[in-house]
């Protein structure tokens, strides 16, 4: 007997989505053992937006919804149980207990431990019982000696910690949460709380908590039919918290959008307290399906007084954002280059910067240039056989920009520039520069609502994120071989002094 899932959700008609979820908890070992039960008949828990819109869609508690619907409010859909099929992509959550009592929804998800189809007599799931037995403990605590929106708030701020003694892994323990506040204050008295020895001091003024999400994209993109391209998006999440007490708690929760990618090799500071377990098994190494946990990821943690990296993960995204195409001919002292350059129409197009860097440090001098650029500029750095395209902070309409080259070299000074074995034939590439603020390539986002701070005093939550190139190479299409990234760090070992000689690229 097990829950898979619970909800609180505040019933406010009038509002865009008639309701908000004030409360809710998964539990991702119980999640697996009805993916075993189930089988074929297995239907995951969807995200609390998607259920919050069909579970007031099947209560009727919609604003716009008041017509006849025959799926919904037919003769043969007589509900006396309040035990409810929920229509959720394509399939039907089943089953689902809820019931509307003083303005809250309680609804929970209860373990079936055999096939849904056909679906077994009520009487036989004994999760459904301890589903409302759980449900109307938590219904009592919320409203025991309740008197105002302070104190429910506060009662709803501690039930991560009561359901975690009341309900270990969607267990029901003890339906009287009472018993757990008691038992969790008397351990609070017993043991006062102590000032860390890895906490150096505590805040003093204005609550403050800050979240910034960095992607970088790295790419290796070589325009041949018998090497694949490769790509790969590297994130970090940094937090600063200015909260005052000895240990503060924080919940932090990422999201994605329908169509994100899978965050995926997750590692976590210190300082964060506990995980679900499907964040910690999800691995690059692992092949993507269906089935790959997309969030939300929440990191509940007490911060230190500094600014921390509060995770690092990685993703496979679909595509990379920017598809290149870079060829470089050689004639004497002359080489000819093209370069094709598009950006994926899934990516925001507002960069901060963004600019394609063409060296040539086996030659002399550049004497002349006779160029075509569909857009942008072309920036000619002579004495260090440089090529700057700033692109500028837009793609054009047609997200699609090209570049056409003839240079002329000057006579090489062996003594200052001996000959290396970079940026010719194999080696010739073009580097990208960009950033893009304000969004991510996996559409992790962080919502400042979701943010649950339990600390004195009501903190002023910022979110920041941001898309920054890291290594992303495309290389001479008409080279006989690619360049891996070990190669191209044996070249970065050996060529350090050429490449550091090129201008800043921000």
């Amino acid at each position: 007997m097990a829950q898979r899932a619970v909800w609180l959700i505040s019933h406010e008609p009038g509002t865009p989505l008639c309701g908000i979820v004030r409360f809710s908890r998964r539990y991702p070992t119980v999640e697996k053992r009805a993916k075993v039960f189930n089988g074929a008949s297995y239907v995951p828990i969807p995200e609390d937006g998607p259920f919050l819109k069909s579970l007031l869609f099947e209560l009727r508690l919609l604003d716009e919804d008041k017509d006849f619907t025959e799926s919904r409010d037919s003769c043969s859909r007589i509900n006396k149980t309040s035990i409810y099929g929920l229509p959720v992509g394509g399939e039907e959550l089943w089953p689902v207990v809820a019931f509307l009592k003083n303005g809250i929804i309680y609804a929970c998800v209860p373990l079936v431990e055999q096939t849904l189809s056909p679906r077994p007599p009520l009487i036989s799931i004994s999760a459904i019982s301890q589903g409302f037995e759980l449900l109307f403990g938590v219904q009592d605590f919320l409203y025991s000696g309740q008197k105002n929106d302070t104190e429910l708030n506060t009662k709803l701020s501690q039930l991560p910690d009561l359901l975690l003694q009341a309900c270990p892994f969607g267990t029901l323990l003890d339906a009287n949460l009472q018993n757990s506040l008691d038992s969790i204050n008397f351990a609070s008295v017993t043991h006062p709380q102590k000032q860390p020895a890895w906490k150096a001091g505590t805040y003093k003024g204005k609550p403050q908590v800050s979240i910034s999400i960095t992607e970088k994209v790295k790419s290796m993109q070589y325009d041949k039919q018998d090497i694949a391209d490769t790509w790969q998006v590297v994130g970090t999440v940094t937090c600063k918290c200015d909260l005052e007490g000895i240990m503060p708690n924080v919940t932090i929760s990422l999201s994605l959008p329908t169509n994100g990618s899978p965050l995926q090799d997750i590692l976590v500071h210190p300082c964060v307290t506990s995980l679900d377990s499907a964040i910690l098994t999800s691995s690059s190494i692992d092949a993507m399906d269906d089935s790959a946990f997309s969030g939300p990821y929440k990191f509940p943690f007490s911060p230190p007084l500094e600014s921390f990296n509060l995770c690092y993960y990685t993703s496979q995204v679909p595509v990379p954002p920017i598809l290149g195409f870079y060829q470089m001919k050689e004639e004497e002292v002359q080489l000819k280059i093209m370069v094709n350059l598009k950006l994926h129409e899934s990516v925001k197009n507002n960069f901060e910067f963004c600019e394609a860097h063409i060296p040539f440090y086996n030659r002399g001098p550049i004497t002349q240039v006779e160029y075509k650029v569909s857009f942008g500029q072309l920036e000619v750095f002579r004495e260090k056989s440089l090529l700057i395209w700033i692109i500028g902070q837009k793609f054009p309409k047609s997200m699609e920009i090209s570049l056409s080259a003839t240079i002329t070299f000057g006579a090489k000074n062996h003594a200052k520039q001996p000959f290396d074995h970079i940026c010719i034939g194999g080696t010739a590439y073009l580097k990208l520069h960009f950033r893009i603020l304000d969004y991510t390539l996996t559409g992790c986002y962080a919502d400042q609502h979701s943010v649950q701070v339990f600390a004195s005093g009501k903190p002023k939550i910022s979110t920041h994120r941001k898309l920054i190139s890291s290594e992303y190479y495309i290389w001479n299409s008409k080279a006989p071989a690619p360049v891996t990234y070990g190669s191209l760090l044996l070249l970065r070992l050996l060529f350090s002094a050429d490449l550091q000689a090129a201008p800043d690229c921000r």
